[in-house]
């Protein structure tokens, strides 16, 4: 993930007043400097739509936890994954004025020597309440990562366990690597100890497993209803697991492109009926690597979960009081 980026403020509308939007949809792709111009998508690193992380929170009710930064992550699409669509009726609400930042990064993992002006194409759906008849329900989204140990011994986050296998799946966390690179950041568990969500996966295969059940921090039952996977080249799978019941909720498989490095394509959830997330429930994620190269790998493994948001319906209907309220008195 070391290629030319940038950071841009983006607004929707520009509305005399507030009002209320629904994000239903998100897709980017690698365009040449001349729209003409072909380009292959290997040059998609990742793209990133975030809301403001203190303004977004107040307006829709979402309490604040060890994860909350992670919740202002409206959108990524990256390699393999270039596009999110809810389905009808789903999407998350935010306010007209509230200012977007757009994050975009470009990479390159096969092409030497190469001068190129390349940039990303986003095309971002959404509804204006006070315009459509759908009866809107309203979504956040929850990322929750694999954690790989920075410790000197073998550690799972957030559990003292030494053995967090299930159904005979072997599973090898153990140390990082000697130069692994933690760029997305290090995070400390209710334990004192130091993980990354970003590690090398050596030659050959890899299992890793990690309990995300405080990353969810669920405060009432919900349900998922689409699910975005984030993974890096030679990614075979990643699954959600619930360990409270041992049933498997989703698995996202990936697809490396038939020459050089890269991925051509990764799984991604769309449901209306969704699947049940339980408060009281424990889950891990479960990644799978298989390092064919021969050298060393960078990895990322990580669902964007878009659950149902119990908590913003009273927002959203305060919301249209006041839009009531408004044309009533003009």
């Amino acid at each position: 993930m070391e290629g030319p980026s940038h950071v841009q403020a983006v607004k929707l509308v520009n509305p005399e007043r507030p009002e209320l939007l629904w994000l239903t949809g998100y897709r980017a792709e690698i365009v040449g400097a001349d729209p003409d111009q072909s380009v292959s998508q290997e040059f998609m690193c990742h793209n990133n739509l975030d809301a403001d992380r203190t303004l977004h929170p107040d307006l829709f009710g979402w309490a604040p936890s060890k994860f909350i930064h992670f919740k202002l992550r409206l959108f990524t699409v990256s390699q393999g994954q270039f596009g999110i669509s809810f389905p009808e009726g789903f999407g998350i609400p935010v306010r007209s004025d509230e200012a977007l930042n757009l994050t975009t990064q470009v990479l390159n993992h096969n092409v030497e020597d190469a001068n190129l002006q390349i940039k990303h194409q986003v095309d971002i759906d959404y509804l204006r309440d006070e315009e459509t008849d759908i009866q809107m329900t309203p979504l956040y989204p929850s990322a929750v990562f694999i954690m790989a140990s920075l410790e000197d011994t073998d550690a799972y986050f957030d559990t003292m366990s030494e053995d967090i296998t299930h159904e005979g799946t072997s599973c090898a966390v153990g140390s990082v690597p000697e130069g692994v690179k933690s760029t997305a950041g290090i995070y400390e568990d209710d334990l004192g100890r130091k993980f990354t969500g970003h590690w090398v996966v050596k030659p050959g295969r890899e299992v890793r497993h990690t309990v995300i059940t405080n990353q969810l921090g669920l405060t009432f039952d919900t349900r998922a209803h689409f699910v975005a996977a984030h993974l890096h080249p030679f990614a075979e799978s990643l699954e959600l697991r619930d360990l409270t019941t041992g049933e498997s909720l989703y698995t996202a498989r990936a697809r490396g492109p038939e020459t050089g490095i890269g991925l051509a394509h990764v799984d991604s959830y769309s449901s209306k009926e969704g699947f049940p997330l339980y408060k009281d429930h424990e889950y891990e994620l479960i990644s799978v690597y298989d390092n064919t190269s021969g050298v060393d790998q960078d990895a990322m493994a990580t669902f964007f979960l878009y659950l149902h948001d119990a908590d913003a319906e009273k927002t959203v209907k305060y919301m249209r009081k006041l839009r009531e309220w408004a044309d009533d008195s003009t």
